[in-house]
């Protein structure tokens, strides 16, 4: 029995300043705005889950370079889907696993502080993945992984498979790896070793790039949140 056409897109809880000013990092929107259309538009059902049930947006994301007028319009309109369901997130504790065919982690550097000790959302994805689903996280979303175990090995899911995910080049470009160092946290690409996985570069730290590898499937920062969602899709629909 193939697993339901429905998706579940996990938002980052955390908030911490992280730009100038002490402007705040959360969810970076069109990160879970863009596979929100794109699940969508293939026919999923699609719900939000963070693992306490509440989020804040990145500041970065509601900049006009990172949010156009369309997604905006979106964004702003609390009837939309999107909104209204950012508006009431699920938690961890709503959700039953057996009901989603997808698990797709959003991020925000804020993902890099919640993310590690997620033991909901980690829970629900290593179900899923467990089930025949499949996984997928863009940019830092890549954070959960360390913790959404395969039972069958009792190692991660991206243990000896190849990910993608935020380059530390750009973590530099944007002069803020000491803010990362300061939460205690790893880079996605240090994060990805740690499990076992082989971490592929993008060709620059902002080009839309995404890796498949089995039913893995991961993207390397906002400009890939749309095609690392379609090949999620493409993934699913091979299943």
């Amino acid at each position: 029995m193939s697993p339901a056409r429905r998706a579940l897109i996990a938002i980052t809880s955390a908030h911490a300043p992280l730009y100038p000013e002490g402007k705040e990092t959360g969810l970076f929107i069109t990160e879970a705005l863009h596979p929100f259309e794109v699940f969508r538009k293939a026919g999923f059902e699609v719900d939000l889950v963070s693992e306490t049930g509440t989020y804040q947006p990145d500041w970065l994301s509601q900049q006009k370079d990172w949010l156009n007028d369309k997604d905006r319009a979106v964004w702003e309109d609390h009837s939309s889907e999107f909104r209204s369901k950012l508006d009431n997130l699920l938690k961890p504790s709503d959700i039953d696993p057996e009901k989603y065919g997808l698990f797709f982690a959003s991020a925000g550097h804020a993902s890099l502080i919640d993310y590690p000790d997620a033991k909901g959302l980690q829970a629900i994805a290593s179900k899923i993945f467990t089930s025949g689903g499949i996984v997928s996280a863009v940019c830092h979303g890549g954070a959960i992984f360390p913790g959404v175990i395969d039972p069958s090995t009792n190692k991660s899911i991206i243990d000896s498979r190849r990910v993608t995910g935020f380059t530390t080049r750009g973590e530099e470009e944007e002069n803020v790896l000491d803010t990362i160092k300061s939460w205690n946290r790893p880079t996605i690409e240090a994060s990805a070793a740690s499990c076992g996985a082989t971490y592929v570069s993008p060709p620059g730290p902002w080009d839309a790039f995404t890796i498949t590898d089995g039913r893995v499937v991961t993207g390397a920062n906002p400009a890939s949140a749309h095609v690392t969602a379609e090949a999620a899709v493409t993934a699913f629909d091979k299943l």
